[in-house]
């Protein structure tokens, strides 16, 4: 279980470009009249509340101007004022209120929609992908990524619009009342920038190794539950402990640098704010006891308190707003590494097909097979070819691989020149130690993976011809894993046949020899079945599993270690359904227990990805070779 932790050093800490840019244009391209409104309402609600310092300029203007009159004649303007400003207040609390509601549609609208594109596209991947990336890892895509996206979306890209539309705003407003201390602003943005970059800069690249490090970690864990009982039996409590400690101090290195420089930016950023605010304050009395001092400006008002506490006011926003729109460029910048994540998974290339001849109905008539609606229990393939004629091949089940090479990757070719022939209604058995490649050929067959020389033919047919979907509907497949699903009994025998009548299933489920213990749970065929059956016993998974297959009808049978979990007694009464299922039917029996293959007529001995005898049991324990060493057991002995 212990796995060597490759370095973080060399993961890829950028965000791919365009990134942003695609998902924007899936986000407008599904709710752009509600975006277009929800910036309507930033505008008014950011509007109003900047507006604040306007009012306050006025306000004191009118307070003076009554100090000066007399209060008689300044209240009316007073209560206008506030009257006016109540009514920009209550516009912007109404245009925050939409904004808010309808964001929250928004986002999970895009969520729910992302997901589903997520999973569309996890399904079209080859078995190859599944195989090479950590279940922890894929899932991580659903969980924690799409997360970011939330946050992306509904916090930090409205927030930093807002932001940004503010300082739009509140410099207006500054030049509005003060061109010089206006300047004595901009002065200080060049140092809040070098703060942002230096500072912000490292907080983004470790958020994005946190990303990929919260995947490894997720990976890690499903594991490690999955494989809790091996786990615990062989008292490897320790060596796991060791092993998560190493990858979570990974995540808490990348995490707490992430984390400490984010935080580190905003005290630095308050206090050059407090700075300005001082040397505003002093620039600002230094020009008001100034009398040769003219304030140039856009209002025209001579430079007082009238104009120096407002603008405190906005310099005081000004600093929290930049400081704000740094902040959420790191939270993008993290949002933008699951996205990155997300888009990689989505643009993984999808299992291509091209095959053209498909499965369909058939019945026999004067002329030969006739492609039907109505199920008969006769299937045909329907063959086009290039002059637009079509001819029909019934569905027998013969099986030929001709001189077969293959490796999962090319550099290790894992099946050597094999061939080999499965004529309709014959029984095939692959033996041999493991890793000799009797999976491998199986995999094949369904075209999990595609050979890298040589052909498989399925009635005369090459299978790479053949829609990949109506070749596995062709093919019922037993594995030695079992995987059930939540939902019940019924529900998952039902699996092989989405539109089996329940009668089919419970007579699968006998056939199967699954009827007896079926019947005697709680709620019988309605009983729910959860964390992959874990209420049952692993030869019940085993024979729900066996039922499914059956109930598919289909006339090829692949049973890959089909009765591995079962014990003796069991595997006796599961073995005449077994014989049941297998009638008539082309079946390919991988087994480690060479008892249950003894029967079958031609049995394949693999070693190191080659065929090296081949017979019936008689035949091969005359020869006295490699089957016969493993069916005595004298290959132990010497």
């Amino acid at each position: 279980m212990s796995k060597k932790i490759p370095p973080m050093a060399g993961m890829k800490t950028k965000a791919k470009k365009g990134t942003l840019k695609r998902l924007l244009k899936l986000l407008f391209a599904e709710y752009k009249w509600k975006l277009i409104i929800v910036f309507a309402c930033i505008i008014v609600s950011t509007a109003a509340s900047t507006a604040s310092s306007l009012f306050l300029n006025k306000f004191i203007g009118l307070i003076e101007n009554g100090m000066e009159i007399g209060w008689s004649g300044a209240s009316s303007g007073i209560i206008r004022l506030i009257g006016f400003m109540a009514l920009v207040y209550a516009t912007g609390v109404v245009a925050s209120f939409f904004h808010a509601r309808i964001m929250a549609v928004v986002t999970q609208g895009f969520l729910n929609s992302t997901r589903k594109k997520m999973f569309s596209c996890m399904e079209k991947l080859p078995i190859r992908y599944f195989d090479t990336h950590p279940y922890g890892d894929v899932m991580s895509y659903y969980t924690n990524d799409i997360d970011t996206l939330r946050q992306l979306v509904s916090q930090a890209l409205p927030s930093l619009f807002m932001s940004a539309f503010t300082l739009v705003f509140l410099v207006s407003y500054m030049l509005y009342l003060s061109v010089w201390m206006t300047l004595v602003v901009f002065g200080s943005i060049f140092l809040m920038f070098i703060a942002i970059k230096l500072v912000g800069g490292n907080s983004a690249k470790y958020f994005l190794r946190q990303q990929k490090a919260i995947g490894k970690t997720e990976g890690f864990i499903e594991e490690m539950m999955s494989g809790q009982k091996v786990v615990k039996v062989f008292n490897h409590e320790e060596q796991s402990c060791k092993d998560f400690d190493e990858i979570n101090e990974q995540l808490y290195k990348e995490a707490s640098k992430a984390n400490s420089f984010a935080n580190m930016l905003m005290p630095i950023m308050g206090n050059i704010g407090n700075i300005l605010y001082v040397l505003l304050a002093f620039i600002g009395g230094l020009l008001i006891l100034s009398p040769n001092v003219h304030n140039l400006s856009f209002s025209g008002q001579a430079l007082g308190i009238a104009v120096v506490v407002p603008f405190l006011n906005m310099t005081r926003q000004f600093t929290n707003n930049v400081t704000q729109i740094s902040q959420h460029i790191n939270h993008i910048i993290m949002a933008l590494a699951g996205a990155d994540r997300i888009f990689e998974m989505m643009d993984e290339t999808p299992e291509t097909d091209e095959g053209y001849v498909t499965l369909v109905n058939a019945k026999e008539t004067e002329n030969g097979l006739v492609e039907c609606e109505e199920r008969t229990g006769v299937w045909a393939w329907k063959h086009p070819h290039e002059d637009g004629t079509v001819t029909y091949t019934r569905l027998m089940g013969d099986v030929r691989m001709e001189h077969m090479d293959f490796g999962y990757v090319p550099e290790k070719i894992v099946l050597h020149d094999v061939s080999l022939y499965a004529e309709p209604g014959q029984k095939v058995a692959f033996v041999g130690a493991t890793g000799a490649g009797k999976t491998t050929i199986t995999n094949l067959i369904n075209r999990f993976y595609d050979v890298a020389d040589g052909k498989i033919r399925y009635d005369g047919i090459n299978i790479n011809k053949i829609k990949k979907d109506d070749l596995r509907r062709s093919l019922g497949i037993v594995l030695q894993d079992t995987n059930l699903f939540t939902g019940t009994v019924m529900e998952n025998i039902r699996y092989g046949k989405l539109d089996a009548t329940d009668e089919e299933c419970i007579s699968a489920a006998k056939l199967a020899n699954a009827d007896d213990f079926i019947t005697r749970l709680p709620d019988g065929y309605n009983t729910m079945l959860t964390a992959n059956g874990s209420n049952l016993s692993q030869g019940q998974r085993q024979l729900i599993a066996i039922a499914r297959a059956a109930v598919a009808d289909p006339p090829v049978m692949i049973l890959d270690e089909a009765t591995s979990s079962i014990d003796t007694r069991t595997e006796a009464i599961v073995q005449k359904g077994m014989d049941a299922l297998m009638k008539d039917r082309t079946v390919f029996v991988i087994a480690h227990r060479l008892s249950t293959i003894q029967n079958s007529d031609v049995i394949m001995v693999l070693e190191k990805g080659r065929i090296i005898e081949r017979g019936n049991h008689e035949n091969l324990l005359a020869e006295k070779g490699k089957y016969y060493q493993l069916y005595t057991g004298s290959i132990e002995n010497k």
